[in-house]
């Protein structure tokens, strides 16, 4: 059974990714057929409006090794990586971006480091053609999420990847709906192995990603693999309530030396108020960020529904 399996899956979410798709199939086979890799390429379609399932099922009608999850509306990127997870084939299969960021050439160094011997190989990017302002995003998530995180998540590295398909199947079995992939990756453990990469420049269109998107994606990677955020949150707690304590006892001791003339004080009582408010708030919000995903999690939707599964054609003559 495991002959007739393709050498690798790959599995590509796209939204609005119309100019990519052609593209992105072309560029695998020009690098993965000369090195001898049987691929089976699977997209994701994220909800898309600009035509790009149309060019999936186009694609997919002339090449046998072009397969496609057309999702019913948009679940949001790591969604998408799950349900083709779910679907995809392969001794190993591969996750890769649409827009040809994540390169072919590295995922044949990839894949070559996984015949060696991993459960897991994982890109770790060396250089990023984002702005200033976004790289420094970045290295700041990373580095926050491998202080805070119960798990060793490792620094730079994103979703490009190649995994053992039985470290798959256990990827699949974990019961998160609020998935975050590459936390998820490393929780599971066995071997993982980083290669480092250049990440490239997109061949068209723009990141979908934007800010409030990688804003989201940064909160669910700390408050799913951290409890930091409730105990820094007591923590600030206690420190304000003795901080209060001790404020209280050094005014108490002015009024009665009679340093402080009656009348006093108004606007730090106010600023106090202010303060010990906004700190008060502070920790509903962060307590509301874990009921929330308990919200989420209870009511066992599934991550993401395929509205149509597209399967591969006769090859191209």
């Amino acid at each position: 059974m495991d002959a007739l399996l393709p050498d690798l899956g790959i599995v590509v979410p796209a939204h609005n990714e119309y100019d990519n798709v052609p593209a992105m199939y072309e560029a695998l086979a020009r690098v993965l057929d000369p090195a001898g890799i049987r691929f089976e390429l699977l997209f994701v379609d994220d909800g898309s409006r600009d035509g790009t399932a149309e060019a999936i099922r186009r694609l997919a009608a002339a090449n046998a090794r072009v397969r496609a999850l057309i999702l019913s509306r948009n679940f949001g990127h790591q969604a998408a990586v799950s349900i083709g997870l779910q679907h995809a084939r392969g001794r190993a299969v591969a996750v890769m971006d649409g827009d040809l960021q994540d390169r072919p050439e590295d995922l044949v160094n990839l894949y070559r480091r996984w015949e060696q011997g991993a459960d897991v190989v994982y890109a770790v990017r060396g250089t990023r053609p984002e702005g200033i302002f976004l790289k420094a995003a970045y290295k700041l998530f990373y580095r926050i999420l491998a202080k805070t995180a119960r798990i060793p998540i490792p620094l730079d590295s994103g979703d490009f990847c190649v995994m053992d398909a039985r470290f798959v199947e256990r990827l699949n079995a974990l019961p998160e709906r609020l998935r975050f992939v590459r936390g998820l990756r490393a929780w599971l453990g066995g071997t993982q192995v980083g290669v480092t990469v250049e990440r490239g420049e997109r061949h068209a269109g723009e990141s979908k990603y934007t800010l409030r998107r990688l804003m989201r994606l940064a909160t669910d990677g700390i408050f799913s693999f951290s409890d930091a955020p409730l105990r820094m949150a007591s923590i600030l707690g206690v420190v304000v309530s003795v901080g209060s304590l001790l404020g209280f006892v050094v005014v108490l001791a002015w009024r009665l030396m009679g340093l402080i003339p009656t009348g006093a004080g108004l606007a730090t009582i106010a600023l106090s108020v202010l303060f010990l408010g906004g700190v008060q708030l502070l920790t509903i919000g962060v307590l509301g960020e874990y009921i929330s995903r308990i919200f989420d999690e209870v009511k066992a939707r599934p991550v993401a529904v395929v509205q149509e599964l597209v399967e591969g054609g006769p090859p191209r003559a």
